[in-house]
């Protein structure tokens, strides 16, 4: 590295910087006049504000390792960024390059044995504006800037590996397949970042598509969630919604765990049938005769009235709160019969009159509520968990606090959802909605129409529009990004669809998701040597062929890049215990051995500087809680007492020195 050089780089990394500062200030000056335009169309409006807001974020993030490389071949030099810049006076002549564009990809894939054109590959260190170093490295896996990356101390949150993606990894992450995709790997592979990277690739080039769904990307634990939570942002996509297993209910956000048999029971798709047994059991017939008080006449409404009703509304095929309904006709036409038996008469006239009085009778209405009740899903659930469940044949269910909801509640709550259909309140919210702006657009137009200072010639605003047309051009526009939108509608479909942890999830789990992503284009994260759950995958194809058919594909990452060789080979016992056929990734780096200590105190251990945390079998933080995270040391206490798979979990959280305090 010569003088010359690195004053030559670093005018063109200023250069490019510069360039950047202009085009979010002239981003931002567009925003500001989207903003302030109040002769456009409302929609167009909408449309700009959007666009240039998104285009604003991903200019504000652009900043920090601006730039980190640079490609040679024999016709061109390529400068490879966060974000891409374009001369717009030269033909949009591409002054640093997106590291997602395919003229890109040889900076991450080019090695000694198959170059692919490039003569040169250089490595940039910069703070802000200014370049510290560079080198030029020998294309191959193990270069020096993925060394420093793994070799710096870790901090709260993951940080973005645009710079030092390796081969094996961007193969993944720019995959053309459009289904579903595997992940699978040790811990330390780097699985998560890669499936971060995937979505912003993805982002970039199905903008289109996605940037209209969105993504959904579901971890472990809050945690977790946290700790990934900048990775996307700081590649300037926004589209995104994070939630656990726990928050894919709308209105139900919980951390609490059933026990290992509950989870097996409720996470089993057997839980399915539970479910329409359940929703069954609420369409009741009374134990009593109701009796029906009409002008001339009290009829009794028996059981065997009620259930006649209640096969011919099951007939129908509808669901079940959109077959009250007809569950309220076919009781009123098996009840006209009994009530002309008890007056002595029968003729068409006097049988439809019945039919009217019974079918607005109040004792019928009631009935009706009673036998056929709407439901939601909360009401179903708690409902079977306070006392239903012992009559269905499942006491295990039964807990004092019904609506108390464990994250193994949530997908049968979707469940529910789905087999009860609309309880028809946010309709009648909406039609009321209307309603009100109809009549309020009503007097707006009586007001112009009775003008008496407007000429009886000239056109009125009456003659051009009327009161529906007048409400749909004042109804309120969702001014809420995408995200917000998509959390909080259960309803919501989503572009695609990341899980991690994924070995984790039940059968019901995964059925909410299919849910949510009818189109299947999924990222599928995992390890199923670290499975812990007892309603999780054992294998993948019992997971992914009845949700995708033949539409998944498969990738292994084999590399560790976070835990030393010392600490994976101590690890590898506990691996051993889960799956003896297990082969361990392999580390790139060695550091220093275990220690192992008995009576010790695990705070004693904390380094001055540096991520620092103690796992123990039963909190604050347990392996469940650490997984997907990693810190520079780690203290494990009493791994005998934990699981297999969560000691094989806890003693690889390491980056930097692993410590074992047994307490006895």
């Amino acid at each position: 590295m010569t003088t010359r050089e690195l004053s030559a780089e670093q005018q063109r990394i200023a250069f490019l910087h510069d360039r950047l500062e202009l085009e979010r200030a002239a981003a931002r000056a567009e925003l500001d006049a989207a903003l302030k335009d109040g002769h456009e169309q409302r929609w167009h409006r909408e449309v700009a504000v959007r666009t240039l807001s998104e285009q604003v974020s991903r200019l504000n993030v652009a900043d920090e390792n601006l730039c980190f490389g640079r490609i040679d071949t024999a016709e061109d030099r390529v400068y490879v960024g966060r974000i891409g810049l374009f001369d717009t006076e030269r033909d949009y002549e591409p002054l640093l390059t997106d590291w997602r564009a395919p003229a890109a990809r040889p900076f991450y894939t080019a090695t000694a044995a198959n170059p692919e054109g490039v003569t040169l590959r250089r490595h940039f260190r910069t703070r802000g504006w200014r370049l510290e170093s560079f080198y030029d490295d020998e294309l191959q896996l193990s270069s020096k800037a993925l060394l420093d990356a793994l070799n710096a101390p870790r901090s709260d949150t993951m940080r973005d590996i645009v710079a030092t993606i390796q081969a094996e990894q961007d193969e993944v992450i720019r995959l053309p397949h459009r289904g579903v995709l595997v992940i699978e790997g040790g811990p330390g592979t780097g699985k998560t970042a890669v499936a971060l990277h995937r979505v912003a690739y993805l982002l970039y080039a199905q903008r289109d598509r996605l940037s209209r769904q969105g993504v959904l990307i579901v971890g472990p634990n809050p945690g977790f969630l946290r700790y990934i939570g900048e990775v996307l942002p700081s590649l300037g996509e926004t589209d995104v919604v994070f939630a656990t297993p726990g928050e894919l209910f709308p209105g139900v956000r919980t951390e609490r765990e059933d026990t290992p048999e509950l989870q097996a029971l409720k996470g089993g798709l057997a839980a399915v049938d539970l479910l329409v047994a359940a929703i069954a059991d609420r369409q009741e017939v009374p134990v009593e005769a109701i009796p029906v008080e009409l002008e001339d006449v009290t009829v009794p409404l028996t059981a065997e009235i009620a259930a006649r009703a209640r096969e011919r509304a099951r007939a129908a095929g509808l669901k079940h709160n959109e077959a009250q309904p007809a569950f309220h006709r076919a009781l009123v036409d098996a009840l006209v019969a009994p009530a002309l038996d008890l007056i002595g008469e029968d003729w068409p006239e006097l049988a439809a009159d019945v039919r009217r009085e019974l079918a607005g009778h109040p004792d019928v209405r009631r009935a009706v509520t009673a036998l056929w009740p709407v439901l939601t899903p909360q009401r179903l659930l708690a409902d079977l968990y306070a006392g239903r469940c012992f009559a269905l044949g499942h006491p295990e269910l039964h807990r004092d606090d019904p609506y108390s909801w464990t994250v193994s509640d949530v997908p049968l709550l979707d469940e529910a959802a789905e087999l009860l259909g609309s309880d028809g309140r946010a309709e009648r919210r909406a039609a009321q909605e209307r309603r009100q702006a109809v009549e309020y657009a009503q007097g707006v137009l009586h007001v112009i129409d009775t003008d008496q200072a407007m000429h009886e010639d000239e056109l009125r605003a009456v003659d051009l529009v009327d009161a529906e047309w007048l409400a749909d051009r004042h109804t309120a526009v969702d001014h809420r990004v995408l995200a917000e939108r998509a959390a909080v509608d259960r309803e919501w479909t989503y572009g695609h669809i990341v899980v991690d942890e994924a070995q984790e999830l039940s059968g019901m789990d995964w059925r909410l998701l299919a849910r949510r992503g009818p189109n299947r284009s999924m990222t599928i994260v995992g390890d199923l040597a670290q499975r812990q759950s007892e309603a999780g995958a054992r294998d993948w194809r019992t997971v992914l062929d009845p949700l995708a058919g033949d539409r998944w594909q498969y990738r292994r990452l084999t590399v560790n890049y976070r835990t030393p060789a010392e600490i994976m080979a101590y690890a590898a016992g506990a691996l051993a215990e889960v799956d003896p056929s297990a082969v361990p990734p392999t580390s790139v780096r060695h550091g220093e051995a275990p220690l192992d200590v008995t009576g010790a105190d695990p705070e004693s251990f904390r380094p001055p500087t540096g991520t620092f945390a103690v796992i123990t079998p039963a909190g604050p933080l347990t392996p469940r809680a650490a997984k997907g995270l990693e810190f520079d040391t780690v203290v494990v206490v009493d791994p005998d007492r934990m699981t297999p798979a969560e000691r094989y979990v806890a003693l690889t959280r390491a980056t930097q020195r692993l410590v074992v305090v047994r307490t006895t």
